[in-house]
């Protein structure tokens, strides 16, 4: 299906302050006197060590003031090389990427946006980057490989302002013409719904990873529409692969 009247807005989010803090000091004290007076309905407990951190497809990825979503984590066959994958919108403001938390996780390799909507940057830092999509329910979705979608086709899209969603292909190679006056080619169109933030997320169906959100209409309240970059598109530009 090729639509050129369909209109809708990218679905970036000025950046939230999501950065995590150690209490320590007074702070610390004040969360003791609370947990005290609790009684035996709450515990305050100290693990030696760290938590390491992990970012999947759908988590966020705050930079360039705004917020968008992993899309899903790729490398370079042959090699250990890990980048990830995200919406073109989100890639043209940004030349970094950092987890919820603040740490600088990633560089820009490549943008492309309008026409198009995907970027690659690559991994900078340590943390861990498995192959999989949050579903937040406190379960990750295994990728195992790339493919195209169908019409009629029932899907799945995680995205770090309203998770998990699922909805159905509603059409190909769609034109959509965003009201900044942008346009992009070759989307695929679904159901599901989106909201701010949410752009660059995992659009995928099983193991399959099928694309990256690029925008959409309405909300995850009243339902809507929205639209994706397929993703085999991104992979043959780079010349990376899903894991």
């Amino acid at each position: 299906m090729h639509d050129k009247d369909r209109r809708a807005r990218c679905l970036v989010r000025e950046h939230d302050d999501l950065r995590s803090r150690r209490p320590g000091g007074a702070k610390l004290d004040r969360l003791n006197a609370v947990v005290a007076g609790l009684g035996d309905t709450a515990r305050l407990q100290r693990v030696g060590g760290e938590y390491r951190s992990a970012i999947a497809g759908g988590d966020a990825e705050p930079g360039g003031g705004v917020r968008c979503s992993l899309g899903f984590n790729v490398k370079k066959p042959g090699t250990s090389t890990a980048y990830l994958l995200t919406a073109g919108h989100c890639g043209n403001v940004a030349s970094t990427w950092a987890t919820s938390g603040g740490q600088v996780i990633a560089s820009r390799v490549g943008t492309s946006f309008p026409g198009n909507d995907y970027a690659l940057f690559q991994y900078t830092s340590g943390i861990a980057r498995p192959g999989s999509v949050n579903l937040y329910d406190g379960t990750l979705r295994d990728i195992a490989n790339a493919g195209n979608a169908v019409v009629g086709q029932t899907v799945g899209r995680s995205g770090s302002t309203t998770g998990f969603h699922r909805g159905n292909v509603t059409g190909l190679n769609v034109t959509v013409n965003y009201a900044d006056g942008t346009t992009v080619t070759g989307m695929i169109g679904t159901t599901v719904c989106v909201e701010g933030g949410d752009s660059g997320g995992a659009l995928f169906a099983g193991s399959t990873a099928l694309g990256l959100t690029s925008g959409g209409s309405g909300n995850c309240t009243s339902g809507g529409n929205s639209f994706y970059q397929p993703v085999t598109e991104a992979l043959s530009v780079y010349g990376v692969s899903v894991y």
